[in-house]
């Protein structure tokens, strides 16, 4: 392609996105993913009744099979009695060990008529569905505006900092930052979203909900047993991620070790969860070619084979040239997010596809929620996040809206709370 072929391109591609895309919101919406999936995957159907244990050495819901739905919460906490923020850390630990089971949060949820039950009721009868709960702290809870909060300031880890502004961020602080987060992940939403709801009506009064985000359509396989699912830009996603049965790498790269940080001992076994909302600008790219949308991705769009060649899991060559340079060119984005370019990183991701409605120009307000768990987010994000935002060619077509990074503590064993360590 020449200089002027590219030059026209772009031009088309942003006189495109201009145009009207009522009906493309509502194809998108009903059936575009779907269609998008190649014949050879086969679909999967989870079972409604399992269930993850709530208590363990790690928190569910990071090397946990990805299920099929998320609610995030981003929650600010409005107490500035310590001992309140425990109470709740407690009650939610109570609630949340009830929702992982399948059953109401309290006892008397239809016996006492003379109080709002103790359950609002929408998951009523419904299994577990592979419900997890994960729990995180921001930096804010720490400090903020140059004030200890809850005493809790000479505990705070090193890493837990706020994310720095990268380049082409537009972030609505709004969808921003927070003390506290939830990660609720199941396969069937109402009961991801029961979930939530019943956390923030414990918390009412102790904490308010600062945002938060629906997804549906993992965009990541955790698990050796899951295929890759796609994302809405119809290419497969997460081919190179990290799974569970990695057991050395997830210790190197997702838990934090004691080691790490001598003043955080608390969060030893944990992990830090980065959030970023990332909209695609779905019009353009659906009038883009295939063959410059696989350049843009590096891989080919059927099977998810890298286009130097072979099937979705052989390694990229990175080196292998065709005709006008690397098959695999310098601003695709698997090169860009490729371990030997981020000094070997390798990431845990369990992002989600999420549609909400249109923006003010009518344009379809959707794309990739991520969430990745690191064992150290400034060397094993931050890097690697400046470099796919200042050189990745889909940077075109993608606009980070909201972002977020809390410190997750390790797993709650029976009889403990959340976060329980840090507060010793």
């Amino acid at each position: 392609m020449t200089t002027d072929d590219q030059n026209s391109t772009v031009s088309r591609r942003r006189l495109l996105g201009v145009a009207g895309a009522g009906a493309l919101a509502g194809a998108a919406a009903l059936g575009g993913f779907e269609l998008a999936q190649a014949s050879d995957d086969a679909p999967e159907t989870p079972s409604a009744g399992l269930a993850y244990d709530f208590h363990g050495r790690h928190q569910a819901g990071i090397v946990t099979p990805s299920q099929d739905r998320l609610h995030f919460a981003s929650f600010d906490v409005t107490t500035s009695s310590r001992d309140e923020l425990i109470a709740l850390l407690k009650a939610w630990t109570e609630a949340a060990e009830a929702m992982t089971t399948g059953a109401s949060v309290g006892a008397d949820t239809l016996t006492n008529y003379a109080s709002p039950p103790t359950d609002t009721g929408e998951a009523l009868g419904l299994p577990a569905s592979g419900l997890t709960l994960t729990f995180g702290f921001g930096p804010s809870l720490f400090t903020k505006d140059g004030k200890d909060r809850f005493g809790l300031e000479a505990r705070r880890p090193k890493a837990l900092q706020h994310l720095p502004h990268f380049p082409a961020d537009n972030l609505d602080p709004a969808r921003t930052d927070g003390d506290l987060c939830v990660q609720a992940c199941a396969n069937d939403p109402q009961v991801a979203v029961h979930a939530i709801r019943n956390l923030a009506r414990i918390g009412f009064g102790t904490v308010a909900m600062r945002w938060n985000q629906l997804g549906f359509g993992r965009t990541s396989s955790t698990s050796t047993s899951q295929q890759t699912p796609r994302n809405l830009m119809g290419f497969k996603d997460g081919t190179a991620n990290l799974k569970g049965e990695d057991a050395a790498e997830i210790e190197k790269f997702v838990w934090v070790d004691p080691s790490d940080d001598a003043n955080a001992s608390w969060l030893a076994g944990g992990s830090y969860l980065v959030a970023r909302r990332i909209k695609i600008q779905i019009e353009p790219w659906d009038r883009t070619s295939l063959s410059e949308q696989e350049a843009l991705i590096g891989r080919e769009r059927a099977h998810g084979a890298p286009l130097s060649g072979g099937t979705e899991f052989t390694d990229l060559d990175l080196k292998i040239e065709g005709r006008n340079g690397p098959l695999i060119g310098m601003d695709a984005h698997v090169r860009l997010a490729h371990p030997s370019q981020n000094n070997g990183t390798k990431l845990l991701r369990r992002g989600y596809n999420f549609t909400d409605g249109t923006d003010a120009l009518g344009r379809l307000d959707a794309g990739l929620f991520f969430i990745a768990f690191v064992r150290d987010p400034g060397k094993h994000y931050v890097p690697m996040q400046n470099q796919l935002s200042s050189q990745d060619g889909l940077m075109e077509y993608l606009q980070h809206t909201g972002s977020g990074l809390w410190a997750v503590p390790p797993g709650i064993r029976k009889g403990e709370y959340v976060g329980q360590a840090l507060f010793a």
